[in-house]
């Protein structure tokens, strides 16, 4: 019986032994696909860089001060945002820091916003609000004196002269809000003899916005007239003829100048026909 026994067994085990390689063998059946992680794209991030651009506006002016401030620098993450967008972020990021007396931040923004887009301004109304208008025209004049410095370091450029320079002084001292010191020094060039005609039309422009800034409204309106006598095409850029300081003085100055211009031109022409015109017949004597 033993002898049968340990057949039977032996028999088992190599049964056993030839079904586990023959599983081996066999294919296996495929696992079933993973789902494909979904693409992240550059229009997916740029539009959620605009969502957290507009949900941090929406937080500052709400008063939520911290919310704001990590919602716009989110939106600056990845770098996608226009620079229009950039410096508008880094406009209420400013306003945000200034709010909460963290004004070496608030200017820094401020300076970034200036350094991402030149063309970067505050409107009249933000301009002349008490806590951060000091710090944003302190920085914009800073970043034009540096401007000037390092133009005026470039070698092979020949020194301005006095005219030439009281007008950059003068446009110095209308970015600092100092519109007393920027007419007399806008003034003093026009009188030193300034021999670009752009550089003409600079100086009466500013003139004329100082004046109006002052209040001094039949000023303003005289200096923007008599822009016109240098160039009769001369027009503020949409975003100057908007200011609310300015807006209806330009307008009458402006229809004022056509007025003298055509005018003129109609005496001029009146003055040229006549004396085009040939001389009259003599009358005959009986």
């Amino acid at each position: 019986m033993k002898p049968r026994i340990a057949t039977t067994r032996l028999a088992a085990i190599a049964f056993a032994l030839l079904a586990a390689g023959c599983a081996e063998m066999m294919p296996k059946t495929s696992e079933p696909p993973k789902p494909a992680a979904p693409q992240i794209t550059e229009a997916m991030l740029r539009e959620r860089a605009a969502t957290e651009l507009a949900a941090g506006v929406k937080s500052y002016d709400a008063g939520e001060y911290d919310n704001a401030a990590k919602s716009l620098m989110s939106s600056l993450d990845h770098g996608l945002l226009s620079k229009v967008e950039q410096a508008r972020a880094r406009k209420y990021l400013a306003f945000t820091y200034c709010v909460t007396g963290r004004e070496l931040l608030c200017r820094d923004e401020f300076r970034k916003a200036f350094e991402i887009y030149p063309e970067f301004a505050l409107t009249a109304a933000e301009d002349g609000h008490p806590i951060w208008g000091p710090v944003y025209r302190n920085v914009r004049t800073q970043l034009v004196a540096e401007r000037e410095a390092a133009q005026a370091r470039r070698p092979g450029l020949m020194p301005l002269g006095k005219a030439e320079q009281m007008l950059s002084d003068g446009l110095v001292k209308y970015d600092a809000g100092d519109y007393d010191a920027a007419l007399k020094l806008l003034e003093g060039s026009i009188k030193e003899g300034l021999k670009d005609k752009a550089d003409q039309v600079r100086a009466m422009k500013n003139i004329a916005f100082s004046q109006c800034l002052k209040e001094r409204f039949p000023q303003c309106r005289a200096a923007f007239i008599k822009i016109y006598e240098v160039d009769p095409a001369f027009d503020l850029t949409p975003a100057e003829a908007g200011h609310p300081s300015w807006t209806k003085t330009f307008a009458a100055a402006k229809a004022q100048a056509k007025k003298d211009i055509a005018a003129k031109e109609a005496k001029d022409k009146s003055a040229k026909d006549k004396a085009a015109a040939p001389p009259a017949a003599g009358v005959p004597k009986k």
